[in-house]
């Protein structure tokens, strides 16, 4: 039986402190199993886009275990869990996250740039293009629509060739078209390459293309149903 690349066990989480202090995640557990597309579903404040940053490894736990892809998280420095977030997660935002005075190629490739890779600029070129782009490589997110900007970050979440994907609303800036479209990258990219696929969304029908929907709700897991391990 393969392991599952999300493991998360019995996690909490506080942020803030005194009086402002949330208890955002309440003992959460979930496996993910590999090239499985889960939506994290929910009320706003439920914690769903707290999930998606523990398993980044953008927020630290105060108790449970966070293993991904086989590696446990916790204990893990800083320096090393960016490392390992740089090779083994990608990550998609609602609001594209991409630098403004780069172009759509520096904006992919300066990651890769900076984790070592041999050849930065020909990999997000060749990025770019898988997601439609390949004309537009020398504009500046400036001078791209919403839908462009969200595919130059899924360029820039899949060029390193993560093994789990993960979308924060990804089509929540984008109009109903649009969405579609970028819903439908997603998913083909993940399916083509076997990609996990994590996605926190509002929107039932994208949800509703996951294999799997996790409902939240005041910090803990509501309902999940079982794990789709393959043999």
């Amino acid at each position: 039986m393969t392991e599952p690349v999300i493991q998360l066990k019995d996690v909490s989480l506080t942020l803030g402190e005194g009086a402002s202090s949330v208890h955002v995640l309440k003992g959460v557990s979930l496996d993910v199993a590999q090239g499985e597309a889960t939506g994290i579903v929910g009320p706003s404040g439920s914690g769903k886009s707290t999930l998606l940053m523990v398993l980044a490894g953008l927020e630290r736990v105060d108790s449970g275990t966070v293993r991904i892809a086989g590696e446990l998280l916790n204990g893990k420095s800083e320096d090393a869990v960016a490392a390992f977030r740089g090779r083994t997660i990608g990550i998609v935002f609602q609001s594209f996250h991409l630098i403004p005075n780069m172009t759509a190629l520096e904006n992919v490739a300066v990651p890769l740039e900076l984790a070592g890779h041999d050849d930065p600029f020909g990999a997000a070129s060749a990025e770019l293009a898988s997601v439609g782009l390949a004309e537009r490589v020398t504009h500046y997110p400036g001078e791209l629509s919403g839908g462009e900007q969200q595919r130059v970050a899924i360029a820039r979440a899949l060029a390193p060739n993560p093994r789990l994907l993960i979308a924060d609303e990804p089509t929540g800036n984008l109009d109903q078209a649009t969405g579609r479209q970028i819903a439908d990258l997603l998913f083909a990219k993940a399916t083509e390459r076997g990609m996990t696929l994590v996605l926190v969304t509002h929107d039932p029908s994208l949800a509703g293309r996951c294999a799997r929907q996790v409902a939240m709700r005041s910090g803990r897991i509501e309902a999940a149903p079982a794990l789709a391990v393959p043999a």
